[in-house]
């Protein structure tokens, strides 16, 4: 139900943007004709406004994978080099917060574990939403950040590094078989800073896959049962992704084809000393006001990466 509602919402918004483009072709035929030039200067920009979300609309139609309609896992894990690193790392947690709230997605912040000094040094947010997963799968890889240290006594420069993880969210019953009796369970005390509580209880959940090894920890929730459950959608998550590239590999073998090993590839670099620019380094789009794209300014990366990746299967 869900995906029909979703494509549901596509057609009547493209049957809408047609009725507007008709309007106002019937505007602007009538301005011209009656040499009304405050009126034309008006629907000029109307036609502009138009064209921009007729070009997000196009970008949606790129969206064809198996799972892209899916909310959207985000793991983070700030690099090497301490306090600058996990200051980083939270950097991005916050421009994809801020990107969720622009595009009406909801983020919710399944665990994290705070840095020292500043920053996380690693987080889990589920982004909810129609196609999260399908817009955000461009943003897996590792982010490059150049900048002044906030951090340094001397001011000097320096480059921090943070890897983010982008998963598709499982649909437990229809995905993952999971049996009970491949599971080990364990609870501990939450190492984070979240208060008596937390630090005395046994709250936190660790929850081992044994026949793959994969492990799904949560402590951010006060409840035992609360971490269980994130635990599980984070495992099932997991189990989801390790079956595609499993399923890949056996593809690949077959067809006799070498599979290109994306973890840890550095996809992003944000200069931001001794000047400023965004540049993604797979499809070269740039953007030279960082400060908008640290805010959640990510259509434009967002975009050309979906069409490079269509223009590579062509």
């Amino acid at each position: 139900m869900r995906r029909l509602g979703a494509k549901k919402n596509v057609i009547d918004t493209w049957r809408g943007m047609e009725k507007e483009i008709i309007e106002l072709h019937d505007m602007i035929v009538l301005a011209i004709e009656e040499a009304e030039e405050p009126l034309q200067v008006e629907l000029q920009k109307e036609s502009e406004q138009l064209y921009v979300r007729f070009e997000k609309l196009e970008t949606r139609l790129l969206l064809n994978g198996d799972y892209d309609e899916r909310n959207a896992m985000l793991t983070f894990h700030a690099g090497a080099g301490g306090t600058e690193s996990q200051d980083w790392a939270n950097m991005l947690l916050r421009m994809y917060h801020k990107w969720a709230e622009e595009h009406g997605y909801k983020l919710e912040i399944l665990d994290i574990s705070p840095g020292e000094v500043a920053g996380i040094k690693s987080a889990i947010v589920e982004i909810r939403g129609d196609y999260a997963y399908g817009y955000l799968k461009s943003e897996h890889g590792v982010h490059r950040l150049v900048r002044l240290s906030p951090f340094d006594a001397d001011h000097a420069r320096h480059t921090s590094f943070a890897l983010i993880e982008v998963l598709p969210e499982a649909e437990e019953e229809k995905d993952i078989q999971i049996n009970q009796e491949d599971l080990r369970i364990d609870t501990f005390k939450s190492s984070g800073p979240g208060g008596q509580h937390m630090q005395k209880t046994s709250s936190a959940v660790r929850i081992t896959h044994l026949p793959t090894g994969i492990v799904a920890i949560c402590q951010g929730e006060r409840s035992q049962h609360q971490n269980k459950e994130s635990a599980m959608k984070i495992l099932y998550t997991r189990l989801l992704e390790f079956e595609r590239i499993e399923g890949e590999k056996r593809k690949a073998k077959l067809k006799g084809e070498r599979i290109e090993a994306e973890w840890g590839s550095q996809i992003r670099s944000y200069v931001l000393h001794p000047y400023k620019m965004v540049k993604d380094h797979r499809t070269k789009y740039e953007v030279g006001n960082a400060e908008a794209v640290l805010t959640g300014d990510l259509d434009g990366f967002i975009s050309a990466y979906l069409h490079s990746k269509i223009a590579k299967e062509l």
